[in-house]
C-alpha cells in the first residue's frame, strides 16, 4: 500500500467517545501524509466545538452550523476528495493502524473489492454481529421485543439474521455491512454520490450496499482484522432516536420493497 492514499471520514455530533478516539488516532497515525482525517461536526455544543478544535493540527475539521445528518456529514468530507480509498469512521471507533493497513492490503491485492468490512468488536473482546445478509419487518421486530421468551423461541432466526455463522478463517462476500466502518473505493462512493442524505441516521449504510449490489460490486467481511466499537444502542433507549430509526426503516422499505418476513 505504499503511497495509496486514504481519506478517513468522522462525522460527529456531540460523541462522548470522540476525544478519546482521536487521541488513539493521532497515536496510531501520527502525522502521516498517506491518512488524511477529516471531521464534519453536526452543530455540536459550544464547549464540544471548541475541545474538537484542539485537534485542529491533526484533522481537517468543518463545523456545520445545523445537524443535517449522517449521511450528509459524510457525503460533505468525501465526495470532494481525491484519495483511492474512503474510510467512513465513527466516532466512537478505536482503530490500530495494522488492522487498516490490513483491509487497505486486501483490497489492493484485489480489485474486484468494493467495500470492505472488519469483525467489530466490543470494548471486552466479544463480537458484535452486525452483518447482513437480509433485511425484514419481522427481524426487525424481534430485535426490539423485550420479551427473552420470544427471542428464545425465535433464536435459531435470529442468529441467522446477525450472520453468527460466519468463519474466521477467510473473506466471505456479505449483502450489507456496517456503516460504523467501512473501507470503500473513492470511485464507487463517487459512483453512486455517496450516501442517500434522505436518511437522517440509520439505514443509510443499509442503503449504500444496496447500491453497490444493485451495480454487482463486491461487498466483503474479513475477519482479519478488528476495530472496537463503543456501541451505544441508542434507538433502544432514547425514544427521539428510536423514532428517527422507524422513519428511515419506513424510507428503507420504501425505496427498496417491504419484506415482512
Amino acid at each position: 500500500m505504499q503511497g495509496v492514499k486514504i481519506a478517513i471520514s468522522i462525522v460527529t455530533y456531540n460523541s462522548k467517545h470522540i476525544f478519546h478516539v482521536l487521541d488513539n488516532a493521532k497515536k496510531e497515525f501520527g502525522v502521516d501524509k498517506q491518512f488524511r482525517f477529516v471531521i464534519f461536526d453536526n452543530n455540536s455544543t459550544p464547549e464540544y466545538k471548541n475541545r474538537l478544535k484542539e485537534y485542529e493540527d491533526f484533522a481537517d475539521i468543518v463545523f456545520n452550523h445545523e445537524n443535517k445528518g449522517f449521511g450528509y456529514g459524510h457525503n460533505y468530507n468525501l465526495l470532494r476528495s481525491t484519495e483511492k480509498y474512503f474510510l467512513i469512521f465513527n466516532p466512537d471507533i478505536i482503530l490500530k493502524r495494522a488492522d487498516l493497513t490490513r483491509m487497505i492490503n486486501r483490497m489492493e491485492e484485489d480489485s474486484t473489492i468494493s467495500l470492505l468490512v472488519p469483525k467489530v468488536l466490543n470494548p471486552d473482546g466479544t463480537t458484535q454481529y452486525l452483518i447482513r445478509n437480509r433485511v425484514t419487518v419481522f427481524d426487525y421486530a424481534l430485535r426490539f421485543i423485550p420479551f427473552k421468551i420470544v427471542k428464545k423461541v425465535f433464536s435459531k432466526r435470529l442468529a441467522s439474521y446477525e450472520c453468527r455463522d460466519l468463519p474466521d478463517d477467510k473473506l466471505m462476500d456479505i449483502r450489507i455491512g456496517s456503516g460504523c466502518f467501512m473501507l470503500i473505493r473513492g470511485e464507487d462512493f463517487k459512483e453512486i454520490k455517496g450516501f442517500d442524505e434522505r436518511y437522517f441516521m440509520y439505514f443509510e449504510d443499509y442503503d449504500l450496499c444496496l447500491e453497490l449490489n444493485k451495480r454487482k460490486k463486491r461487498v466483503v467481511y474479513s475477519p482479519f482484522s478488528n476495530v472496537y466499537h463503543y456501541y451505544e444502542r441508542g434507538a433502544h433507549k432514547n425514544w427521539n432516536l428510536f423514532k428517527i430509526f422507524m422513519l428511515s426503516m419506513f424510507k428503507f422499505f420504501q425505496k427498496w420493497g417491504w419484506r415482512f418476513f
